[in-house]
């Protein structure tokens, strides 16, 4: 789907790799029996290989691409090294997931401030994790995994109205203005107003999956 963080992931590291790839976007409000059928999860994104293999789940298909494809490597080549990165993405997930709950809050009309205190804690922790680094991105001085993983999120916030998250991140904001000259991240995603647009469509239960095209 056109507008999903987790698709993104594996589009991002698609392009990367310069993996030839066919893509089908689905309308989730009305998912195909043969979709369903490949993920009975009924979620994005899912790979097919040329042999008929499914592989689903954002960070695992992410990971098959990386081993499948050796060239341009995202993720070191030691179990300590993976291990770590894997560590840093179970982290992130708590990001992920308050940010949906925030968003989905105040479409309710829910007190999200307990919420949205939360986010910001977990921001400042991932960004003591890159401090400590002193690196250019969280693999090292050129884009990784971890930096595709975590992108989508990061290229939403100001969509959402949570930029000021990073407020006390100033290393993060530095990181995000390297992550958007990366030429894969500029052509990857949609702008602000874009997203904007979709979930708005999105909050009032009518989304629009081709919005834009």
């Amino acid at each position: 789907m056109r507008f999903c963080p987790f698709a993104q992931r594996t589009r991002l590291v698609l392009n990367a790799k310069g993996i030839k790839h066919d893509i089908i976007n689905i309308d989730l409000t009305d998912k195909p029996e043969w979709f369903v059928a490949k993920n009975p999860f009924g979620q994005v994104p899912i790979l097919e290989t040329s042999a008929g293999e499914v592989i689903y789940e954002s960070p695992i298909t992410c990971e098959y691409l990386d081993e499948v494809y050796p060239q341009k490597k995202l993720l070191p080549d030691t179990p300590i090294g993976k291990a770590q990165h894997k560590m840093l993405w179970e982290r992130f997930s708590k990001i992920s997931s308050l940010t949906f709950k925030i968003v989905m809050g105040r479409q309710k009309g829910e007190d999200v401030s307990g919420l949205h205190a939360a986010l910001k804690i977990e921001f400042k922790n991932l960004h003591e994790d890159f401090v400590v680094k002193r690196t250019k991105f969280f693999g090292g001085d050129s884009v990784g995994m971890s930096d595709f993983i975590m992108w989508p999120w990061f290229e939403r916030l100001e969509a959402f109205g949570l930029n000021d998250c990073l407020d006390d991140t100033p290393e993060l904001k530095e990181w995000m203005k390297r992550m958007l000259e990366d030429p894969i991240v500029k052509v990857s995603g949609h702008s602000v107003d874009t997203y904007r647009a979709f979930f708005k469509t999105l909050m009032d239960d009518k989304p629009n999956y081709d919005y834009g095209l």
